[in-house]
């Protein structure tokens, strides 16, 4: 029974289990090297796509300078649009300088559309065979990010040069509403909100909005009363700007209701008609534009990768990227607003000089004088005949 169960056989006690088993490769990850360690393919596939890159990256000479081409002629026609009339402002109408600036302002459009040809052209004749793939995509790429981040910044320009109030208000209810979001959901949260912030909780997110749009009535109120916040920048000098404020930034005041007690100190209270403007800003900034958060959030798990530049210590606060996530969203949305709901839509006098002065040479100038002159003297012809 013993020699049938070959327990006590020697000779079957040394017998090689090579077949049994299989020998690990050198190039193999130890089962426990994943367990204790998840991220370690993840960091070794980013290091291998990073030299891979770099290997690709030399094999296409002038490819970086291909991306800054398209970055130069993206800039040149998204700030030109806006800065055109303000340009033609700052340089005088008696020298060389305004000839040039007209003529740029003439034909931006045709001049960036030709750059951005270029480019088109220069991208296809690169082309290199067993590197489309890897071509085609970071052209993509390319124009992805151009588009997210000139769409932001233009806008945001845009709303500068309207009043540093409309650049700066709808700034500061951003960050109101992180900071809030995140006291509310500290004290209070208890139900989740969204899966890709797992942190965030409808307490929060409840609360922060009440917040924000109590405090974009307040701020609107202390932002108007200052004009070099409020009057729009027509030129590019640095000076102090003073203009009449207009009727939105001119105090109305309501008297308080009779169940406000006799020892209040004001029978009224000033209230400004852009703080009503201000509250759908509020509004936006509660409910809308955290979205712009959840997108940024998303794309960061879905990469793995966590953004730490320049972090604040101010509870509520990360990176400095983490104000401009919700930034993307709100930016537009507060130029649209000032376009549609605030901005006068009738054609003024100033408009139409500018549009004079940019785009008619000076003889078209002076006949347009000549012509002005004859219909008003004509008119004013006509109702003295039929005075009389």
């Amino acid at each position: 029974m013993q020699q049938d169960s070959g327990s006590g056989d020697p000779s079957t006690a040394n017998v090689p289990t090579w077949h049994l088993r299989r020998r690990r490769g050198s190039n193999e990850i130890p089962p426990e090297a994943i367990e204790t360690n998840g991220s370690y393919l993840l960091v070794n596939d980013r290091n291998k796509y990073k030299s891979m890159r770099a290997h690709e990256e030399r094999r296409l000479p002038g490819f970086r300078l291909l991306n800054w081409h398209f970055f130069f002629t993206a800039m040149l026609f998204v700030y030109s649009r806006i800065l055109n009339q303000r340009l033609a402002n700052t340089v005088t109408s008696e020298n060389f300088l305004y000839q040039l600036v007209s003529r740029f302002i003439k034909y931006h459009m045709v001049t960036c559309y030709f750059l951005y040809i270029a480019g088109f052209m220069w991208f296809i004749l690169t082309l290199k065979k067993k590197m489309y793939k890897y071509q085609f995509s970071q052209y993509a790429w390319t124009h992805m990010i151009l588009i997210v981040v000139f769409t932001q910044s233009s806008f945001t320009v845009a709303n500068i040069f309207e009043g540093i109030f409309w650049f700066l208000l709808p700034g500061s209810l951003i960050i109101i509403n992180d900071i809030a979001a995140y006291f509310f959901g500290f004290f209070f949260g208890r139900t989740p909100l969204i899966k890709l912030s797992p942190k965030k909780t409808w307490e929060g997110f409840i609360g922060a909005s009440v917040t924000t749009i109590i405090s974009a009535f307040v701020l609107a109120n202390f932002y108007g009363r200052y004009q070099w916040l409020t009057c729009p920048r027509k030129d590019l000098s640095t000076g102090w700007l003073h203009c009449d404020p207009g009727p939105l930034f001119k105090p109305e005041y309501c008297p308080l209701p009779e169940w406000v007690p006799q020892w209040f100190p004001w029978k009224e209270i000033p209230i400004l008609p852009v703080q009503w403007h201000a509250l759908w800003l509020g509004l936006f900034a509660s409910i809308i534009a955290p979205f712009g958060g959840f997108l940024a959030s998303g794309f960061k798990r879905a990469f793995k990768i966590k953004v730490q530049i320049l972090v604040i210590s101010i509870p509520g606060h990360g990176g400095i990227t983490d104000r401009m996530d919700c930034q993307m969203v709100m930016a537009v949305f507060a130029y649209i607003y000032h376009q549609s709901f605030v901005a006068p839509q009738s054609i003024s006098i100033e408009m139409l000089m500018d549009q004079i002065l940019m785009n008619l040479t000076f003889e078209e100038q002076l006949d347009l004088y000549m012509k002005l002159g004859q219909m008003i003297q004509g008119r004013q012809f006509g109702e003295a005949y039929l005075n009389d």
